[in-house]
């Protein structure tokens, strides 16, 4: 099958009350077109059409930042209509495809919904195939009409709906296929004479059926995944039914998640067994977790790896690191980006590591930063310690070798090198290598006065 998929990303969005178009609106991290992107392109289609109006040039830019030949963008001048938006993908479209017709405000559409409307369009030879849903309450919905014998006859949208009409239950998603030879012909026939003044895609099933052909449909699972957003309510509900099916996919898994409603991957989550997550963390990126790592509660992690028994300790932010095994990170410490901790650190409570390596078996306890250092095995990074790595204009390195021990408030200014077994004593400021073996310290004389008066204020 020669699959062409057109996306509707034109919508003006009044109802978001937002500058920002809707579809770039985000779901777990992600603008909603991408996530309708992402699913097309699992349907291994020849050509995604993005139809775009409101901001189209906002939307357009997101498109052309991914770079992929298959995905181009046609513009809809006016906002007329459903129908007026296909219309618009029609001079990107070959004549000898099958056309696939969906809404790039609907983010969380099954792929398996869609690849059973291709089957049963292709199957059923129909010349329309319509993914439908059976609803208890179809308020603010068009709804499906049949034929005595069940065959589609139309759809009529609600505002066009008579009485007996609204209480048909059978909805229309708006997702369609069809051969583009049917679309081609068929859509120059649709006018606008209805409550809205627009053209409705939906008209399509009823020119076919009024015209002998056949109209196929295929009930969705869920409608809560075809569910558009089109207000802030609606994006909040979508993002929680994400969350709610990545927790339920990482617990069929076997990771263990404290509460399963108080979890967000933004991105994936690859791990190994006996993986614990607490409650309120944050996945973004690619985080990829060994087997038997803790993740304390409120921690935010990205584009992390995190490797076996390793215990990443409450409110804890890190992006772009290395964890080796072992590892103890926290609690409210902070890894920012280009780091490689080997077996066995620890990064303890306000500590703040950035473009280091830290050797196996090296501890930094307690408020200190870590930044631009290459740091070997079995070092103590005594509390308060600094390296003082940017000049105003440049950063610089620090160089500390193996089983070096650093006191308390220490200022290390870069570059420098601190060689192997050297001891800093606490409250130095090291301006200069430390030969190896060697102790450094840093102390001015220290004068007592006894019986010394502090200055009181007067009581007035």
């Amino acid at each position: 099958m020669k699959l062409e998929i057109v996306i509707l990303a034109a919508g003006l969005g009044k109802r978001m009350h937002s500058s920002l178009p809707k579809v770039l609106h985000q779901v777990a991290g992600k603008p909603m077109l991408l996530h309708v992107l992402e699913t097309a392109k699992q349907l291994n289609p020849r050509k995604i059409v993005v139809v775009t109006g409101h901001q189209g040039e906002r939307v357009e830019a997101l498109v052309s930042a991914l770079n992929d030949p298959v995905i181009e963008c046609r513009r809809q001048t006016e906002q007329r209509g459903t129908a007026d938006a296909v219309r618009a993908a029609l001079p990107s479209l070959s004549e000898d495809s099958t056309v696939m017709v969906l809404y790039a405000d609907t983010p969380l559409t099954p792929l398996a919904d869609l690849q059973r409307l291709l089957e049963t369009l292709e199957c059923d030879q129909a010349q329309l195939a319509l993914l439908t849903c059976l609803l208890e309450d179809p308020t603010g919905y068009g709804r499906i009409k049949r034929g005595p014998y069940g065959s589609i006859v139309g759809i009529v949208e609600e505002k066009d709906c008579t009485e007996a009409e609204r209480r048909i239950q059978e909805i229309n998603s708006g997702i369609i296929a069809l051969p583009s030879k049917v679309l081609f012909k068929q859509l120059p026939r649709i006018d606008c004479s209805n409550a809205q003044g627009e053209y409705y895609l939906t008209d399509l099933a009823g020119i076919i059926a009024s015209d002998g052909g056949s109209v196929a449909a295929v009930q969705a699972d869920d409608f809560e995944l075809l569910s558009g957003v089109n207000n802030k309510l609606q994006l909040a509900s979508v993002e929680r039914i994400y969350q709610e099916m990545q927790a339920e996919r990482l617990l069929t898994e076997g990771v263990t998640l404290a509460d399963p409603t108080r979890f967000d991957l933004r991105g994936t989550l690859e791990h190994g067994d006996d993986c614990f997550i607490d409650i309120n963390c944050i996945f973004t990126g690619r985080v990829v977790l060994g087997s038997n790592v803790s993740i304390g509660a409120g921690c935010v992690i990205s584009d992390c790896v995190i490797e076996d028994n390793s215990v990443i300790s409450p409110y804890t932010v890190m992006e772009k690191s290395h964890l080796k095994q072992r590892t103890t990170i926290g609690p409210f410490a902070r890894l920012r980006p280009g780091n490689t901790l080997e077996d066995e650190v620890h990064v303890g409570n306000f500590v703040e590591v950035k473009n280091s390596h830290l050797g196996s078996g090296t501890k930094a306890g307690h408020l200190s930063y870590l930044g631009d250092s290459d740091i070997g095995q079995n070092v103590n990074i005594g509390a308060g310690t600094i390296t003082c790595n940017y000049d105003g204009a440049h950063k610089h390195r620090t160089a500390i070798e193996d089983d070096v021990f650093v006191g308390s408030d220490t200022q290390l200014v870069a570059p420098v090198t601190v060689r192997q077994g050297a001891t800093i004593a606490a409250g130095t400021t090291v301006t200069a290598e430390v030969p190896a073996g060697a102790l450094v310290l840093t102390r001015p004389q220290a004068v007592y006065k006894a019986g010394y008066q502090r200055p009181r204020k007067e009581k007035k």
